[in-house]
């Protein structure tokens, strides 16, 4: 039986770990690259479409599959200007939930943070739970939301900042217990695996895992 997953954003941090935990794993024969760029891939079960976001419409009759895994994802000092930045983390991934949703895939997988809330007034955690907010409304058979905390695990680009969070994070950890166990670092592998295991179940219905409940499924 063929079954295809899609995932957008293969290059970063969760994306790269999760597609390699389908190449290592049975249960997708074939997958479908969404990016900007094209990447290295010796896996011949891969097909790359590379494209512009802003014309994803155009692309829609491609996007086809059974699990479309939304890894998308950038960072204040990545992306400054907050109209770009919006585009990412809210107008890009709305729109694919669209055309998952007209190609009827059955499932879609985002990867969003703890502490998303659309009254936050964070501008982070606001875009991330507007997002959310919109994708629940969509209709999806089979819609998936991880929420991890501070990402821990190998990065192309060295981030200073982001290094000394893991260090506190490291010594902060065992002092966050009960319902302060979701703020606790979670390393992307264990994020990624959680997505592959939950795709594998084709559960119907709306689901959202903070960084705890993400250790357990993994």
């Amino acid at each position: 039986m063929t079954k295809k997953a899609i995932i957008v954003g293969g290059s970063g941090l969760i994306g790269s770990k999760l597609l390699n935990i389908i190449f290592d794993n049975e249960g997708y024969n074939q997958i479908l690259l969404i990016a900007r760029k094209k990447t290295r891939t010796i896996d011949n079960r891969v097909t790359q479409l590379v494209l512009n976001f802003e014309q994803l419409n155009e692309h829609a009759a491609e996007i086809t599959g059974d699990v479309l895994f939304c890894c998308l994802g950038t960072t204040k000092n990545k992306t400054p200007d907050r109209w770009e930045y919006s585009k990412i983390e809210h107008d890009y991934p709305v729109k694919l939930a669209e055309i998952a949703l007209k190609n009827k895939i059955e499932q879609y997988h985002l990867v969003s943070s703890v502490g998303a809330n659309a009254k936050s007034s964070n501008f982070y955690l606001k875009m991330k739970g507007e997002t959310e907010a919109e994708l629940k409304k969509k209709g999806l058979r089979g819609l998936y939301i991880y929420q991890p905390s501070l990402l821990t695990g190998h990065r192309k680009t060295s981030r200073k900042m982001e290094k000394l969070a893991i260090y506190i994070m490291k010594v902060i950890n065992p002092l966050l217990f009960g319902g302060l166990k979701k703020y606790r670092s979670i390393p992307a592998n264990t994020v990624a695996m959680a997505m592959f295991k939950q795709s594998l179940k084709n559960e119907p219905g709306m689901f959202t895992y903070t960084s705890d409940k993400i250790k357990k499924l993994a």
